[in-house]
């Protein structure tokens, strides 16, 4: 991986969110060039340079809604990452044209500078939303990873790669559910859940970052990258997070009340990560799943013969392979997110 990212220059698009921090650190460790970090908000670069000062960090204020600044922060790089999006499911679901013009129209300026600018590989971060989507956010998504996908035989003489990367809850990112559940422990004595029985996928920053940055090695004809993520039922995580910020603050766990208030507009009790019909397309790596565009399909077929087909029933997060209430625990807690 480190031969890969030898002196090649890279840019990070929304790359002062929680995972945009954790791919910095990584790529950070590899002999890259130069690293510019693209984002529209000052005061997380702000605090950002004021946490990395490496002489290879360049910081530049922008939006992927504006072509000729994305086009011009391409400059003379060799990899995107676009991790810049509108995430959150009830505020795009209020805003739905404010997601459409970040994911998706966001999105197709990448490609087009990226190609004008002859950028070697392009990765787009993707959500669980986008499979089968019952939302804007979602909906916006499936869209971007059809962008990116279409993108390969789209583009002319040019070289450029591309892929997305698929994957679930990012533990501890901004707006996920553990910092507002210690925050009405601490404050309220309760928590509000939608649902004890609903499951999510749920990774750490660190392990997401990794898996990105490693899908960008393999990707060749527009794949979508399927992270394999630990599952965790809700309930579950609500009582660990109880036991363990009551233990810190001495509150007495007894007295936080848990209010079930049902499904938000949207929302989905389980979540997957590849439909059956997508399965039909996959291969199975160590760590996740790659799923061809159908066109190419064929080709990753001549190319590499020891690929293993994915199973054909999709993955989901119903019912298997849930992580217990101690495996929770010890995950909170290497994180330090209680």
């Amino acid at each position: 991986m480190n031969t890969y990212f030898q002196k090649k220059k890279v840019l990070l698009l929304g790359g002062t969110g929680t995972i945009g921090k954790a791919m910095l650190t990584r790529l950070l460790t590899y002999d890259v060039d130069t690293i510019r970090v693209f984002s529209r908000d000052e005061h997380k670069q702000f605090n950002l340079q004021s946490d990395f000062t490496d002489k290879r960090l360049r910081f530049l204020l922008g939006d992927v809604r504006d072509y000729e600044r994305v086009h011009r922060a391409a400059e003379g790089i060799d990899i995107i990452f676009n991790l810049a999006a509108l995430k959150h499911v009830p505020a795009c679901e209020y805003n739905p044209y404010e997601a459409v013009k970040t994911n998706v129209l966001g999105t197709q300026n990448v490609i087009s500078a990226a190609v004008a600018q002859k950028v070697k590989q392009v990765v787009l971060t993707s959500s669980d939303k986008a499979v089968s989507p019952t939302n804007a956010m979602g909906a916006t998504k499936l869209l971007a990873e059809r962008l990116i996908s279409s993108a390969v035989y789209s583009q002319g003489n040019a070289k450029t790669a591309f892929c997305a990367v698929r994957f679930g809850n990012v533990l501890g990112s901004r707006g996920s559910v553990i910092p507002l559940f210690k925050k009405q422990i601490i404050k309220e004595h309760k928590i509000t859940l939608t649902d004890p029985e609903m499951t999510r996928f749920m990774m750490s920053s660190s392990e997401a970052a990794d898996l990105t940055i490693q899908s960008a090695f393999a990707a060749k004809y527009g794949e979508i990258f399927v992270l394999k993520m630990p599952i965790i039922r809700m309930g579950d995580l609500a009582e660990v997070v109880i036991q363990e910020v009551c233990l810190k603050y001495d509150i007495d766990p007894n007295c936080v009340q848990i209010d079930t208030v049902g499904l938000r507009p949207g929302e989905k009790m389980y979540e997957e990560l590849m439909t059956a019909e997508e399965a039909e397309f996959a291969f199975e790596l160590e760590k996740m799943y790659m799923i061809s565009p159908q066109p190419f399909y064929k080709n990753h077929l001549s190319s590499n013969s020891n690929l293993t087909y994915a199973e054909k029933k999709g993955y989901s997060s119903n019912g298997k392979n849930i992580l217990t209430k101690n495996r929770i625990r010890e995950i909170l807690i290497t994180e330090q997110l209680i």
